[in-house]
């Protein structure tokens, strides 16, 4: 699983040649590795580590790819896999000599990542024994403190999403061996024939299941969320927001990826999604108590599909527990939400002053004067959007580069004074906007890799225009 998420990261954070990016950091996650335990093998004493055990159990160690290293899990996974791809954004397309020609592009990305791997994997050796002790004993924490550790596991993996740290917390839970051997994917999979078949109580068949139940929030909680907010908008602009809340919310409940809908409200009023996180975490808590487990992380599509169908035969009653259960909970969210928004007067989408707008082609047409046949072809809406888009953030030419992640368009500009208000991309259809000095990101949803795809024609198109009116010299 470790490897899968090594080569996992370049495809979207790679800024071009993609599959050489994934080529290179599996090879170098493999060399890191090798060395690791190389490293291990000899100065074992000097860091710590006891080289000479078996791997699994407690002795920190396991196998990749037939190299015995240490266990660094997905947490090392990732953390290569980031600093080869940041090393391949900015060395892959760097000019070399004539005479070096031949080791430009994958080929240089890969040797200075090879040397990287030297002192990253002194460092590893060096940092990590601490830090997995550290994580060892929190893990285990979780894992024992029955419904409690099942609410702060929730809460944190709700908490953390606006940093990205969340993957860290359910990671080694639904992909590691924290909570099964296998993780609890794997495991339920492998073992629901039995447990379809079992009349015993689930929470005793499965009772890491506790630790696989975030996706409750993400159906019940967000349904009570879109409708408070939906409740809370002014009269006259409930239309406009339904259309923004209704795809938001159908991505949260159906897939599970709730960022579109979360960042409508997250940085207006932090404290909500707090809220949020804590309702989150002890919906879960409820469920667990009363006997609620699964493999379920993800959304409806899932629940229905590896949880409710297979089960309904000996575990209806379980079923119809977490249905009932988290309808309360919408309904709690509805009025919490709800209250708190009219009572801190909260400017979320609809509230606010700032006018909300929903683009058409004819209003696309008429700001870039397209007339005649093309104004009758219109341009997609896609196509608007990426449009304004590139304009929010300053132009082509104040753009850097071009990026994104499953629901955010990442972007560096060059003049961040240069980007728009929030209020003008969630008039172009995006959520909200981040901004971190010269990083943008604009929450865009499922589409983004489209719109991505837009803007890069867009960008493309300005950069071999400038190629041509460019004078010889």
């Amino acid at each position: 699983m470790a490897l899968l998420f090594a080569v996992g990261l370049p495809i979207g954070l790679a800024k071009t040649a993609h599959a050489r990016a994934v080529m290179v950091v599996m090879v170098s996650y493999l060399t890191f590795n090798y060395f690791v335990g190389a490293m291990g093998g000899f100065w074992g004493e000097f860091f710590g580590v006891d080289f000479s055990q078996a791997i699994g159990g407690t002795s920190g160690l396991t196998e990749i790819a037939g190299i015995k290293t240490l266990d660094t899990g997905i947490f090392g996974a990732i953390i290569i896999s980031g600093f080869v791809t940041w090393i391949h954004n900015r060395t892959f397309e760097k000019q070399l000599p004539a005479y070096l020609g031949i080791f430009q592009g994958a080929s240089f990305v890969a040797m200075i990542s090879f040397f990287a791997m030297l002192p990253a994997a002194w460092l590893t050796l060096y940092i990590w024994p601490s830090i997995q002790h550290g994580i060892l004993n929190l893990q285990g924490f979780l894992v024992s403190s029955g419904s409690f550790g099942v609410w702060l596991y929730t809460f944190l993996e709700r908490i953390l999403i606006p940093t990205g740290l969340h993957h860290f917390v359910y990671a080694p839970f639904v992909y590691g061996n924290v909570a099964t051997p296998n993780g609890i994917v794997v495991d339920w999979f492998t073992n629901l024939e039995t447990f379809t078949q079992s009349a015993q109580s689930m929470k005793d068949l499965f009772p890491a299941g506790g630790f696989a139940l975030h996706g409750n929030s993400k159906i019940f909680g967000c349904t009570g969320i879109a409708l408070a907010m939906y409740h809370t908008a002014k009269p006259e602009n409930r239309k406009k927001v339904a259309a923004l809340l209704i795809p938001a919310t159908l991505t949260a409940v159906l897939v599970g990826i709730t960022e579109p809908l979360e960042f409508t409200f997250l940085f207006i009023a932090p404290w909500l999604f707090a809220i949020h996180a804590i309702l989150a975490g002890t919906m879960a808590m409820v469920m667990y108590t009363f006997g609620v487990v699964g493999n379920m992380g993800g959304g409806l599509i899932e629940f229905a599909t590896g949880n409710w169908i297979p089960l309904l035969g000996n575990h209806t009653s379980m079923v119809i527990t977490q249905i009932a259960i988290g309808l309360c909970f919408t309904a709690i969210y509805y009025v919490t939400f709800k209250y708190l928004i009219v009572k801190f007067d909260v400017p979320i989408a609809g509230r606010g002053e700032a006018e909300m707008k929903l683009h058409t082609k004819q209003d696309f047409n008429e700001k870039h004067g397209i007339t005649g046949k093309g104004a009758a072809a219109g341009a997609t809406p896609l196509q608007i959007q990426a449009v304004e888009t590139i304009e929010g953030l300053g132009g082509v030419h104040n753009i850097e580069d071009l990026s994104n992640c499953a629901t955010r368009l990442r972007v560096t500009v060059k003049d961040p004074s240069k980007v728009m208000s929030a209020e003008y991309f969630m008039e172009t259809g995006a959520v909200n906007i981040v901004k971190n000095g010269k990083a943008i990101q604009v929450i865009i949803g499922l589409n983004v890799p489209q719109l991505r795809e837009e803007c890069e024609k867009i960008y493309s198109a300005s950069k071999t225009v400038d190629m041509t009116l460019s004078p010889a010299t």
